[in-house]
């Protein structure tokens, strides 16, 4: 085997149907018990063991115990960046499948993707902070510009905040659904924090969905969408 890593171990965790349905349920950011795993995968509980038996050791999930429970989450942002750029490759060229109903075309206008958000809004603000320079792109690598700081202090996220530990603070992550780059990293996050504390937008309780308030929705744009 060649030198590098080991993407065909990566691909044959993620490949199985039954891993792949739980690794999407875990996108909401949350943490899930195996029996909670194991309707989302449509498998029976023993079989679900198996696979989050896998899954640990192959580094892509965490265990957290609370009790008599035990909590099952993607191991990291990395993880969830990963899974997001493979459903954009799959919905590029995969399998044709009938048009997703009302609910998926909320989950195209806003849903959250592990910590931060996605869809349609997602990639309209990054498009508008590229465009006047609160960001700024080099490739695949995004950094605050020079307007980033005291914009984002405006709009009360404190900048000095957001560089905690080795996680950076702005990174392009592939949205599924517009195929193009919404905002990930700590400063996704914070603005995805501040959507909910803001009561913009609420999470939907059965998807991964986002749905924002009509005021909401006006609030979200004159804070971080260009002017019309």
């Amino acid at each position: 085997m060649k030198d590098g890593p080991d993407i065909a171990r990566i691909a044959n965790l993620v490949g199985d149907p039954a891993r792949a349905n739980m690794l999407t349920a875990l996108m909401a950011g949350g943490a899930l018990t195996a029996s909670e795993l194991a309707l989302e995968a449509g498998v029976t509980v023993q079989t679900t063991s198996s696979h989050l038996a896998k899954l640990m050791e192959g580094g892509l999930l965490t265990l957290a115990a609370q009790g008599r429970h035990r909590y099952y989450g993607l191991a990291s942002p990395q993880v969830a960046g990963m899974l997001e750029s493979i459903m954009g490759v799959a919905a590029s060229v995969g399998p044709k499948r009938t048009r997703p109903g009302p609910r998926d075309a909320t989950m195209r206008e806003a849903r959250i993707c592990y910590d931060h958000l996605a869809g349609d809004h997602a990639v309209a603000m990054l498009d508008g902070f590229l465009e006047r320079g609160i960001l700024s792109r080099d490739g695949d690598r995004i950094e605050m510009g020079k307007k980033g700081p005291g914009y984002f202090e405006a709009v009360g996220i404190d900048p000095r905040g957001l560089t905690t530990g080795r996680r950076p603070v702005c990174r392009a992550c592939l949205d599924w659904s517009v195929r193009r780059s919404h905002l990930a990293g700590t400063l996704g996050a914070a603005i995805y924090d501040k959507i909910l504390a803001e009561k913009w937008a609420r999470r939907d309780s059965e998807s991964r969905a986002v749905i924002f308030s009509p005021r909401g929705r006006q609030a979200f744009a004159k804070a971080f969408l260009p002017a019309a």
